[in-house]
């Protein structure tokens, strides 16, 4: 491969990594307060703290919904919604838009598993001490949730970088877009195996700095 082709790798690469990086960033600040928000409404005997049976039924089949749109669908269909947002419906920046959407539903889903699996009796505790529902939720549940939270933004991560991958199909841009325009239509298999092999590397790094991360808080415990 010559300087251009590894200058076209770099700069792809760059362009996967600001698209995951921001659509993470804007997935967890909209699917966060929906994450605990299903969690605080749910019935009393699953840990909410504040139950509303229909808010939660009506909040959690709008997720599971969302959920459920394949990511290519789902990108075509927030076109006019990325114009709108961004001026244009193809390139990193555009692309940002639909992944965002299409993870938050994963990341509100995650926040509340984390958040239910804190042990019951740390919150009675804190109920005795009378503390609030809002001192309950930001200063016991998402401090003792951390690890599972850390973990879960990890598999998030991993998520938006298959998904940025698939964007390249509709011209998202990023490695995938790299390795259909030059790897398949190009016929150059050595531009297509770079693109998987960083895309690889990528994962089991975040993997393992997730990892890390979620196992020191634990150890710190």
């Amino acid at each position: 491969m010559n300087a251009a082709i590894w200058h076209l790798i770099w700069v792809n690469t760059c362009q996967t990594v600001e698209m995951v990086f921001f659509s993470t960033l804007f997935s967890v600040i909209i699917g966060g307060p929906i994450g605990i928000l299903l969690c605080t409404s749910s019935p009393e005997e699953q840990g909410g703290l504040n139950p509303k049976p229909m808010l939660n039924n009506i909040t959690g089949r709008i997720v599971n919904a969302l959920r459920s749109f394949p990511f290519l669908i789902l990108m075509i269909v927030l076109f006019p919604l990325s114009r709108v947002i961004v001026g244009k419906t193809i390139g990193t920046v555009a692309t940002i838009v639909p992944l965002s959407i299409a993870a938050a539903p994963f990341v509100a889903r995650v926040i509340e598993t984390a958040l239910k699996e804190v042990d019951p009796g740390v919150i009675k505790a804190a109920r005795a001490m009378g503390s609030t529902n809002k001192q309950v939720v930001f200063k016991v549940l998402l401090p003792e949730a951390m690890p599972s939270l850390i973990s879960g933004i990890t598999l998030t991560i991993i998520n938006l970088i298959g998904y940025s991958a698939m964007a390249g199909v509709i011209g998202g841009g990023g490695l995938g877009d790299l390795a259909i325009r030059y790897g398949y239509q190009r016929w150059r298999p050595d531009v297509m195996a770079a693109a998987v092999i960083i895309i690889l590397v990528m994962v089991e790094l975040i993997q393992f700095i997730g990892n890390k991360i979620s196992n020191g808080l634990i150890e710190k415990r």
